[in-house]
């Protein structure tokens, strides 16, 4: 720190210390003084992924269901993002002020979908929030701006997650929301929370897609000048030291009503929890996510169901075994479109129109995911993970299946190596 003269002069007669006069200098500096519980941490997120079985002509898989881990990243090596979190957290006095501020770096922050710059910038904002805490009660806090979903047994920092690709659940979830939510710990047992925010979801389509929704991270997003809203709620339950070897399992419950300007509103609704066992090192994990939306707005009904089991076992000090089942269901094209191309169709002026004809048979995936994590540097987390997948219908949507034209496989196998450095 650089000293006025004044204040050396005094140092070198031993009026004052310098310790003491840089205290004094950091107590009038009002910047050094905002920064000085600002934290910064991160990670930087790397994968190999190899993919088995047929490929499309182009060199493609088809991978339903997938995120973040997907053709770009197949039979090769690959940066998947970078995340640069700025964060000033609440501390105890009752009327307490933070930030937060993630920042995306690489593939992923395009895939995201919270890009501002254009589809292909590889950067994205995670989270930008201002948190705050009002003395009601035990303290109310509340996070204005954008943030992540409350609801999942997954989230999007793969190395909080406890393998590597993201469940077919994850797909079906809304994963960002700009609004306000509020917490509220009512004990040590129960927290609650609720919100209300921006829409959550929009529809579209694709060539092989022609109706599906997708999850909508645009911050700010509008439509037309439209007011359309989303309202959250979530109740948390956490064992106490009483419940003996349940000490620290814990219960969600959320729900999430998301509205959207040209579409039905669609409901999600998510039920999920760990528990340890008496056998040390061994958690148990179940979770249930439902997503539906009536008929309206020229849209038919639809609904999915996913159920998820998950076991993670600390065999060593450094060797961990994490492993994921799950079995999904849904409407046709909640994963995936299953159907034929009429050829024969014609638009209002005669022109050929091809139309993919669904045959209203459900999606119904089976998926099973092992993971060794094996901790050998410091900071670093390092993972082996083998992943298999199945169509339990045989219409053979994995690997080398074009809808409508030809058939591919019913199950895919991948193997992947996940190498994260958290700082």
């Amino acid at each position: 720190m650089k000293f006025n003269q004044w204040t050396l002069g005094l140092a070198a007669v031993g009026l004052v210390s310098l310790g003491t006069a840089a205290q004094a200098e950091e107590a009038q500096n009002p910047i050094s003084t905002a920064l000085s519980s600002t934290t910064i941490s991160g990670y930087v997120n790397t994968s190999a992924i190899l993919r088995f079985g047929p490929s499309l002509p182009n060199g493609d898989y088809s991978t339903p269901g997938r995120t973040f881990d997907s053709n770009s990243k197949f039979n090769g090596f690959n940066l998947d993002v970078v995340k640069l979190q700025i964060e000033k957290p609440l501390d105890e006095s009752q009327w307490s002020a933070g930030y937060q501020v993630g920042l995306l770096f690489g593939p992923d922050a395009n895939t995201y979908g919270t890009d501002s710059l254009g589809g292909d910038s590889d950067f994205g904002i995670k989270d930008a929030a201002v948190t705050l805490r009002a003395p009601v009660g035990n303290g109310l806090d509340f996070r204005i701006g954008y943030w992540e979903s409350p609801i999942g047994y997954e989230v999007f920092d793969a190395g909080n997650n406890p393998n590597y690709s993201r469940s077919y659940a994850y797909a079906i979830e809304p994963k960002q929301f700009t609004g306000v939510l509020a917490s509220y710990r009512v004990s040590e047992i129960l927290s609650l929370s609720g919100g209300i925010a921006n829409r959550g979801w929009e529809v579209g389509g694709t060539w092989d897609h022609p109706v599906r929704f997708y999850a909508d991270n645009a911050i700010n997003k509008r439509s037309g000048g439209k007011t359309i809203l989303t309202y959250l709620g979530s109740v948390a339950l956490t064992a106490p030291e009483s419940a003996g070897f349940l000490e620290g399992a814990t219960l969600y419950g959320g729900i999430i009503d998301s509205g959207m300007a040209y579409g039905p509103d669609v409901l999600n609704l998510y039920v999920g929890g760990t528990m340890p066992t008496p056998v040390n090192g061994l958690l148990l994990g179940l979770s249930y996510d439902y997503r539906g939306n009536s008929e309206d707005s020229g849209y038919d009904s639809s609904s999915a169901n996913a159920f998820g089991a998950y076991l993670s076992w600390q065999l060593t000090e450094k060797l961990k075994f994490n492993a994921r089942g799950e079995y999904v269901r849904g409407s046709n094209g909640t994963w995936y479109s299953s159907g034929a191309w009429d050829l024969d169709n014609t638009d209002d002026d005669g022109n050929p129109d091809p139309l993919l004809v669904m045959d209203g048979e459900k999606n119904e995936l089976i998926g099973v995911t092992a993971t060794l994590d094996y901790s050998l540097w410091a900071n670093v987390l390092t993972r082996l993970e083998f992943r298999w997948d199945h169509d339990c219908n045989g219409n053979g949507i994995f690997n080398d299946y074009i809808p409508g034209v030809s058939k591919g496989t019913d199950d895919a196998f991948q193997l992947a190596l996940n190498v994260i450095y958290k700082f």
